[in-house]
């Protein structure tokens, strides 16, 4: 089981550190399907591995001149009152309920990833950015929708960070992928800290001892490909895998609702 973990937080360390996001949705299913954890216990479970990671990877990227850390800081303040409601609201709803919509959630994803590689989305050259009162209402309501996924789902956001950085701050796709980084920290944090006051900590520790340090090694190691990779082919792997779990996901939660 620790073999299964430590190979499972390589794989998302990796996406995580190379694309700023994304690994963290592969997380929770990994944690219920393939390590037999609920669906509350892996979502709780995923806040520690994805934030610490994170943090790891920031620094990584920032020692490299790829990321902002005040702006990333001050994206994930904005956030922790999203990231608090959707902590309390994960609590409340039932396990095969809380999959069903993760698994859309996948898909969702996959779908956003598939809308960029084909130039409908954010391109990695940057933008110009933007100001006035349009475009503070477009950071703070994109730090709120990510602080409520990070809550709800246990997920650290990036792949809706990543395309806000860009399009609202005229980040480039390096940099906006290290600044999402810092602001899956400090949401994770958020979201762990309104878990703590219910009682959401009954986790198997050695597990999540073991799945954390390899995520940190896979995110570290994913931030030196980030400088190498075609950013393109590597969307392009991970789209697919995601949709794949979507899948399984959903095919094991649904008959569940009805």
């Amino acid at each position: 089981m620790a073999l299964l973990a430590i190979a499972v937080g390589l794989l998302i360390g990796l996406s995580l550190g190379a694309l700023g996001g994304g690994g963290s949705i592969l997380t929770v299913p990994a944690l219920v399907y393939l390590l037999g954890q609920s669906a509350h216990q892996a979502t709780t479970a995923s806040l520690l591995v994805v934030g610490i990671a994170a943090v790891a990877g920031a620094i990584t990227h920032a020692r490299a001149g790829r990321a902002r850390l005040r702006t990333g800081a001050v994206f994930g303040i904005l956030g922790i009152a999203g990231s608090y409601a959707g902590s309390l609201a994960s609590a409340a709803v039932p396990a095969n309920v809380l999959l069903a919509g993760f698994g859309v959630l996948m898909l969702t994803v996959a779908a956003a990833m598939i809308l960029r590689s084909r130039g409908r989305g954010p391109s990695g050259r940057g933008n110009h950015p933007r100001s006035g009162a349009r475009h503070v209402i477009v950071v703070a309501a994109a730090a709120t929708g990510v602080g409520l996924v990070t809550g709800f789902f246990g997920v650290g956001g990036g792949f809706v960070v990543v395309p806000a950085l860009v399009l609202a701050l005229g980040f480039d796709m390096p940099t906006a992928a290290g600044t999402s980084l810092v602001v899956i920290a400090v949401n994770s944090a958020a979201a762990l800290a309104a878990r703590a006051g219910h009682g959401a900590f009954a986790l198997d520790w050695a597990l999540v001892a073991a799945f954390t340090g390899a995520a940190v090694l896979g995110t570290l190691a994913g931030t030196r490909l980030a400088g190498r990779a075609n950013p393109q082919r590597l969307s392009a792997a991970f789209t697919i895998l995601v949709v794949a779990v979507a899948g399984y996901t959903l095919a094991r939660s649904v008959p569940g609702l009805v």
